[in-house]
């Protein structure tokens, strides 16, 4: 196959992330921003955040054997079509009849839900377009993550944009937008990947599922990686709460807050092409701990409620050193996972990854209320650092350079 030819569905995958990404950014901004201004409730902007989250847990676990099932490419194509339907109905409720709150919330729902096997799908598609390409995992992996940063980078300021000229709702039409734009990139331009060589008999839905999670559970480092994710996703979880109400208090625009998550999303497009060019020299484990190591840091500096210049510089170096974690641990994941586990062992590492997100995110929202953001930032900041010692002293790390 022509070089050009070989290379055109990695480039497509990539190109259908960005979109696909940037426009799930403009919603993180616009959703949870319209219940601040309309409420003025932070209990009840995380529990937005909240049903935003928790179908991506459920639909992770439950999802992959999907993924494994309809295949792929096919995922991902009917998973966007159906989650651009969910989001448009947002903004179309809004400017005929109006929305309820209750509505909102089940249409986030049900839009987070149909996203999550089409990502679980284009991340199971990458390994089979990279080895077309001829490319090397950790540069591939790099630029797939510097890809997803580079979504909040442009799509949280067009968002928060959007949102101050237009109004929350009405950006989501640019989300739903992204999802026709994915669905039609990817069905084409990546092909059909072959089937695996080892098929056999389906099983049951839950005996396969239950494969998936025996096979993380045996691997050690896996196990490793999903128990300490899970903690720091959880204490994390309340960031686009607690940013939200730090920018409308502290600054006083959504224009601010997608300034904020601009510079986070720039410092880890840094941090992921860094670990693109020279990843494959670096040692594993050292390298994802000391990453971890820079991000309790950030929460400290944000808890003195710093000047916004300060605020996005501390944001833009808890980036950078973020940036490198989420392509490492993909390739190690890539390395160890067989092609015809990778829809529910990547589905089942993502959803035991972002099981806390969701609690974490209610309990974000009521402790910001009841406390305040400094000492919300304050609390994270030192619980995270008690996580990262934990790293340092699990000898099943050690895999990781293996």
């Amino acid at each position: 196959m022509p070089p050009v030819r070989r290379q055109a569905p990695l480039y497509a995958l990539y190109a259908a992330e960005t979109v696909s990404l940037a426009g799930n950014a403009v919603a993180q901004l616009a959703i949870p921003w319209y219940v601040l201004i309309t409420t003025g409730s932070a209990t009840l902007t995380g529990l937005a955040v909240f049903f935003n989250f928790l179908p991506i847990v459920l639909a992770a676990f439950f999802g992959g054997v999907v993924v494994d099932r309809l295949g792929f490419r096919a995922t991902s194509i009917v998973a966007d079509l159906a989650s651009a339907a969910a989001v448009a109905a947002i903004p179309l409720l809004e400017s005929t009849v109006g929305i309820e709150l209750w509505q909102l919330f089940a249409l986030v729902f049900l839009g987070a839900l149909l996203d999550a096997p089409g990502a679980t799908a284009r991340a199971a598609l990458l390994p089979d377009v990279v080895e077309l390409a001829g490319a090397r995992m950790e540069r591939a992996s790099g630029i797939r993550s510097a890809i997803q940063q580079s979504a909040i980078l442009i799509g949280a300021p067009v968002g928060g944009v959007l949102v101050a000229t237009f109004g929350a709702t009405t950006a989501l039409w640019l989300d739903a937008a992204s999802f026709l734009v994915s669905a039609a990139l990817v069905g084409g331009f990546v092909p059909r990947p072959a089937p695996p060589g080892q098929i056999g008999e389906r099983s049951r839905f839950f005996a396969e599922l239950a494969q998936g999670m025996r096979f993380i559970w045996r691997q050690r480092v896996l196990r490793a990686v999903v128990i300490m994710v899970l903690l720091t996703n959880l204490l994390e979880a309340p960031f686009p709460v607690v940013t939200s109400v730090m920018a409308r208090e502290e600054y006083g625009s959504a224009a601010d807050l997608g300034l904020m998550l601009g510079f986070f999303g720039g410092g880890a497009l840094a941090g992921s092409l860094v670990y693109s060019a020279i990843g494959h020299r670096l040692p594993r484990r050292r390298t994802f701990l000391w990453c971890f190591t820079g991000v309790p840091l950030a929460y400290l500096g944000l808890a003195a409620l710093p000047p916004l210049p300060v605020a996005l510089a501390v944001l833009a170096f808890a980036g950078l050193v973020a940036g490198p974690i989420n392509p490492l641990l993909f390739t190690v994941t890539t390395e160890i996972v067989p092609s015809d586990l990778r829809g529910r062992v990547f589905g089942a590492v993502r959803g035991g990854a972002w099981a806390a997100i969701p609690l974490g995110t209610l309990l974000g929202g009521v402790l910001v209320g009841a406390i305040g953001v400094s000492a919300t930032f304050l609390s994270i900041g030192v619980l995270l650092a008690l996580v990262v010692a934990y790293g340092f002293v699990n000898p099943a790390f050690r895999a990781m350079d293996r």
